[in-house]
């Protein structure tokens, strides 16, 4: 093993200013999170538009679908990151290619495991997923095809995230980016052109995938912090283990989002149709809804990611000062986000309605109402990603696997299972607001004990780092 103080003095995570590191690692990783939201909305956007209602509600019934792929992305693409940086950190250079190599063939055949399960069973998954009789069509077509770029999905978001550790942030963007800049391309000709429909959108986000997994596999050729042999892509007990630990929360709080989804569709739909809105209008409504925040959630979780290489790699090394300032600096950013988009939704939600397509006036009512009730905590939605990454950065995967089901799984579902019963489908749209606070409340004790740790004596106050 090499000496951990040459490894420090010779990789800028060790020595260059924190806030310019931040800014390094976190500005891609914001973009390409914004990105691959992207592919999602913008298929929404087209359909809205060309399809209806009934096409939005559908792509809402997948979504949680292409959330599985991202679990299963963060898992061994966060993991196998935080594990390389660590592994780099302490100076195991000999082990570290094995964390990135493991990482990617799993992802692959998950990928493919998934995608013939979902191409084999596609309707008895989209009735459990929530969809009512009028949505089955629509959802069949959008999922029979789209299943067939799962292994893709995976590979170009969770490669990204080994390419971002291996100092590459800018190429991680860029993985993303091209996919989904074609995405919009072939939906602006398949949909609109064409005419094609939901095939169409379908279609368009299989090639983008694809071609963006095609640009992650072309950068392992060229992996500059360690060279890549074909050994290190044969899974390894090790590595798996140690991926899977460190990228368990991150995959587990993808997980509870995919969960809380399928409840909340589910939900929707029962207590939808026992209203004036029917069973179809509140889960389209979610489906815009969830997926605008996705947006905003997005750049929380790029701020979060961004923030990965810097605290695994200087906690490796023993260097804490640099850890704390990295994740005060990183919660200083997520709060200016967090209200920026508390103040945009509360403003203008008919607006934002708007952009998906013309729709009955008890859709516009139900989208403004949804907006309103359902993010209205939204401003503390950058407690939780950043606190629960930072904890699995750190090698503490326990306390980021807690913390990342707080807001959607430990509060949200029982909420929403609750409430409902007591106040009908309004009872639906109190139960996210409460789960954010609870979670930002339990986020905020867990942080301040950590920081009370003996290694972080010494160190700058909390919320007083400076940007250097």
């Amino acid at each position: 093993m090499n000496n951990s103080r040459d490894t420090v003095s010779s990789n800028p995570l060790g020595y260059e200013g924190v806030g310019t590191l931040l800014r390094k690692f976190a500005i891609p990783s914001i973009i390409a999170m914004l990105v691959t939201s992207l592919y999602n909305i913008v298929d929404q956007l087209f359909i809205g538009q060309y399809v209806g209602e009934l096409g939005n509600a559908a792509t809402n019934i997948v979504f949680p679908l292409t959330m599985l792929c991202i679990s299963i992305a963060l898992l061994f693409g966060i993991g196998g990151s935080s594990a390389y940086n660590l592994a780099q950190g302490q100076g195991d250079n000999e082990r570290a290619p094995f964390f990135v190599g493991t990482a990617i063939t799993m992802m692959v055949l998950l990928g493919i495991i998934l995608g013939v399960a979902c191409f084999a069973f596609t309707n008895p998954i989209l009735r459990f997923l929530g969809s009512p009789e009028s949505v089955i069509d629509p959802a069949n077509t959008y999922l029979s095809i789209t299943a067939i770029g799962f292994p893709a999905l995976i590979l170009s978001a969770g490669g990204g995230h080994l390419i971002r550790a291996d100092g590459s942030p800018r190429i991680s963007m860029v993985v993303n980016m091209v996919g989904a800049i074609i995405n919009i391309i072939l939906d602006a000709i398949f949909i609109m052109g064409m005419g094609m429909g939901m095939t169409g959108a379908a279609i368009a986000t299989v090639i983008g995938q694809s071609i963006s997994g095609l640009i992650v596999i072309i950068y392992l050729f060229h992996f500059r912090s360690s060279h890549l042999k074909l050994q290190h892509f044969v899974p390894r007990g090790f590595a798996m283990k140690e991926d899977a630990s460190l990228g368990t929360a991150p995959c587990f709080n993808q997980l509870a989002m995919m969960t809380t989804q399928i409840v909340f569709n589910n939900s929707l739909r029962h207590y939808g149709a026992e209203s004036i809105y029917g069973d179809a209008i509140p889960i389209a409504v979610a489906g815009i809804v969830l997926k605008t925040v996705q947006l905003l959630l997005g750049i929380i979780i790029g701020i979060a990611q961004g923030l990965q290489p810097i605290a695994s790699f200087n906690y490796g090394a023993e260097q804490f000062d640099r850890v704390k300032r990295g994740y005060t600096i990183a919660l200083k950013s997520g709060i200016i986000i967090s209200f920026i988009g508390f103040a945009l939704f509360q403003l203008f939600p008919a607006e934002i309605i708007g952009l998906f397509g013309k729709g009955s006036d008890l859709y516009i009512e139900f989208g403004v109402k949804f907006y309103r009730y359902n993010v209205f905590m939204i401003f503390l939605l950058f407690m939780q990603p950043i606190t629960s990454n930072f904890f699995t950065a750190i090698g503490k995967p326990k306390k980021g696997v807690f913390l990342s089901l707080t807001r959607q799984f430990i509060f949200l579902i029982p909420l929403m299972l609750i409430l409902p019963a007591l106040f009908g489908l309004d009872g639906i749209l109190f139960a996210q607001p409460t789960a954010d606070l609870l979670a930002f409340i339990v986020c905020g004790i867990m942080i301040i004990k950590e920081f009370k740790r003996p290694e972080y004596e010494g160190t700058e106050s909390f919320f007083i780092a400076r940007r250097r």
